[in-house]
């Protein structure tokens, strides 16, 4: 019987090599809702807690990781949008210099589900986390926001 509920992970588990964040904290749509008479999407809201969803893409930096799991989603539920850390400066030989931005979920959590949209079904994770932090800091900011997770 597959688990039908979330259950608590440690990121350093989920991405022993770490993340990079892609883009921005971005609002998640609502597909079910009706457009807005601009067109427009509403933003989704958490079941369990009913604030607001966010979505943050990162690359896992994890050279073992497969092709279905080098950009992963990870859903917020945040009355606000959370901040990420400030990006940082890296170097990389051939490459020169690039600005990159590290993060780390704080309250990560895991759905398993079968994916059936290819070739044969595969299973396949949903996360969502509490918030986001400095790498090395999120068991000083366990939440960072005193919003996150809680029902307004």
């Amino acid at each position: 019987m597959a688990m039908q509920r979330r259950f608590a992970v440690n990121h350093s588990d989920v991405f022993p090599a770490g993340v990079e964040m892609k883009g921005e904290v971005q609002p998640v749509a609502d597909f079910n809702a009706p457009k807005r008479e601009d067109g427009s999407r509403p933003q989704q809201l958490d079941k369990e807690t009913g604030l607001p969803l966010w979505q943050v893409v990162v690359t896992d930096r994890d050279e073992e990781a497969g092709k279905n799991e080098a950009g992963v989603s990870v859903k917020i539920a945040a009355r606000v949008q959370p901040v990420p850390p400030s990006p940082v400066e890296v170097t990389v030989p051939g490459m020169g210099s690039m600005t990159m931005r590290f993060i780390e979920f704080v309250g990560l959590t895991a759905l398993p589900y079968v994916d059936d949209n290819g070739n044969r079904p595969r299973l396949a994770w949903s996360y969502k986390a509490d918030d986001i932090c400095a790498p090395g800091k999120a068991d000083v900011a366990t939440p960072a926001r005193p919003d996150a997770g809680k029902a307004a």
